[in-house]
C-alpha cells in the first residue's frame, strides 16, 4: 500500500511540474473596477524642463491583494518616447489595469 501511495505521489508531482507553465507577467483581473470619488487635483508647477506629469492612478499592492491609489508625480521625459497614461482594459472575466508606460514616438 505504501509503495502504491509513493508511486501515486511521484506521478502527481511529475504531472504538476511538467504541465504547469509559469507566466512571468501574471495578470490580476478584477470584475469591478475600483471607484474613486471625483477629486479635483491641481497639478503642481513643473519644477524642471523636460518633465512629464504622471497622473494619479491605481497600483496593485501584492501585500494586500488590492488596488491602491497613488498620487501623481513629475518624471523626466525620455528622448524619442511618448508617455501613455495608465488605463483600465476590458479583458475576459473583468478588467485589468494597464500601468502607464513609455512608447516609441
Amino acid at each position: 500500500m505504501k509503495k502504491l501511495l509513493r508511486l501515486f505521489a511521484l506521478t502527481l508531482t511529475y504531472f504538476i511540474i511538467c504541465n504547469f507553465q509559469f507566466d512571468a507577467q501574471a495578470q490580476v483581473v478584477v470584475k469591478v473596477k475600483p471607484v474613486r470619488k471625483k477629486v479635483v487635483v491641481v497639478k503642481p508647477v513643473k519644477k524642471r524642463r523636460n518633465h512629464v506629469w504622471v497622473a494619479a492612478h491605481w497600483k496593485w499592492n501584492r501585500r494586500t491583494n488590492t488596488y491602491v491609489w497613488t498620487n501623481g508625480y513629475w518624471v523626466r521625459k525620455r528622448k524619442n518616447f511618448a508617455y501613455v497614461p495608465g488605463h483600465w482594459k476590458n479583458v475576459r472575466g473583468g478588467y485589468k489595469w494597464v500601468p502607464g508606460h513609455w512608447t516609441a514616438a
